[in-house]
């Protein structure tokens, strides 16, 4: 292979116009957000693998699962800047058959990913609005999940700045939470490690699957790289701020919630705004509520944005069908993709949130995977090719960077709840049958024109 992919970086055979374009501030709010947006949507963690695991996990997890995706992630954006990221990453570096699968996956997997936003979005509302179940639950999350879907539809900057905006608000009355609690510390939050005379197999299953899905998505902003100025500097930069701001996101609140309050066996999703009506009143449960609602709508915003991009780049390089890489004729984005996109996340959001996050971690790790193998395998096709970034430590750095998040994914399938190895290897077949069936319907040849 040459030094420069053509074939799978090729320019877009529909030209974007009215692209605009973020810098570092937007970026770092919209990577944080993908990734954390705030100490919500993880409680159930504590109940089920009890508060000493659920904070080494939230911990050590990093260290092994999204610095390393960082790390990978930062490499390759150096290397192929290019709209569509890790897919195309993948696809350069593993030919058309492993690219589609990384695409695919992605795509297919944020349908859960998204669900889970409406899901969450509506479980914060209900135990305040009434009528918020049954039929009430779901329409609540389609109004939800529309309202997102148009701001991403009108461009990067808008979606971006609302990350901004979105976090700031949220920061606030989490501070507030987290001074009220540690001025009523009472014991150790590590105790017990896990909930006595639970098996320690679903405990540790369950509560690393959380974790994984908490600190995941670190190369998933690559796909918006046309939309960014100097992307190949400003990425790495992004991803620097995000591991740490996500740790003490996650480990602060609930470490000191649980030293004040130790109530871990009744941790269940939402439970955080429960908490702040405990340690601060009334005024700070509205507040945390407030917070939490606004995280999630942070959270979803952020992945409408990164995730259409993947459908819209597989259209243009002609594994999707044509129209969706059809662009907005005002705001230069791929209104279609994040049209269609959004009706699946409306059908699918009607389960529970750990069940779908079960499901979807076997696509996210999959998808993770080929993107680290894609670092080593790059640097034996490209060796010569200019990085502006390069993964520290040299070859003992690359096996840190591919051989511990391996190891760990093994784990974590290993453990995985029923329901995902009821329904998670389907998904993961359902690629290369789609694969053979769209290549069937448009060939390469019709593709290339």
């Amino acid at each position: 292979m040459s030094e420069t992919p053509s074939a799978p970086l090729r320019p877009p055979a529909i030209p974007r116009v009215n692209v605009k374009k973020v810098g570092l501030l937007p970026l770092v709010f919209l990577f944080y957000a993908y990734t954390t947006a705030g100490p919500f949507g993880f409680e159930e963690m504590f109940s089920r693998s009890g508060p000493g695991m659920a904070l080494l996990f939230l911990a050590l997890v990093p260290l092994l699962w999204s610095i390393p995706m960082s790390l990978a992630a930062a490499e390759l954006n150096s290397l192929l800047p290019v709209e569509g990221g890790f897919y195309r990453w993948v696809r350069a570096a593993f030919g058309d058959f492993w690219g589609f699968l990384a695409g695919w996956w992605n795509w297919t997997g944020t349908f859960l990913l998204n669900s889970v936003y409406g899901v969450l979005f509506v479980d914060y509302l209900s135990p305040y609005v009434p009528g918020l179940t049954g039929v009430g639950r779901w329409v609540g999350a389609v109004v939800f999940l529309w309202v997102l879907a148009y701001a991403n539809i009108r461009g990067i900057r808008v979606a971006g700045w609302l990350a901004v905006a979105l976090q700031v608000v949220i920061f606030v009355p989490v501070g507030w939470f987290c001074l009220a609690a540690l001025f009523q510390w009472q014991q150790s939050p590590l105790l017990p490690l896990v909930p006595p005379g639970q098996p320690l197999v679903g405990v540790f299953g369950a509560g690393l699957a959380l974790a994984m899905w908490n600190y995941a998505g670190y190369e998933q902003l690559s796909s918006v790289a046309e939309e960014v100025k100097d992307p190949q500097r400003t990425y790495v930069r992004a991803l620097a701020w995000t591991t740490p701001l996500a740790v003490l996101t996650y480990v602060l609140p609930a470490a000191l919630a649980l030293a004040a309050l130790g109530n871990w066996a009744e941790w269940k999703t939402g439970y955080m705004v429960r908490a702040a009506q405990q340690l601060g009143g009334p005024a700070l449960g509205v507040a945390m509520l407030g917070a939490s609602i606004i995280a999630v709508a942070s959270l979803s915003n952020s992945t409408i944005l990164s995730t259409t991009r993947i459908p819209f780049a597989m259209a243009q390089d002609g594994y999707l069908p044509r129209w969706l890489a059809t662009v907005h004729p005002r705001h230069g984005t791929p209104a279609r993709a994040i049209a269609f996109s959004t009706v699946i996340y409306c059908l699918l959001a009607v389960r529970s949130v750990v069940d779908l996050v079960a499901i979807y971690i076997w696509l996210r790790i999959a998808t993770s995977l080929l993107t680290l193998y894609a670092v080593w395998r790059l640097r034996r096709k490209m060796p010569a090719a200019p990085r502006t970034f390069r993964i520290p430590g040299g070859a003992p750095g690359l096996v840190y960077v591919t051989l511990v998040p391996t190891l760990l994914c093994a784990v974590g399938l290993y453990y995985s709840a029923p329901v995902a190895y009821k329904y998670s290897p389907w998904l993961l077949l359902a690629g290369p049958v789609a694969y053979v069936w769209l290549r069937r319907a448009n060939p390469p040849a019709a593709a290339a024109e």
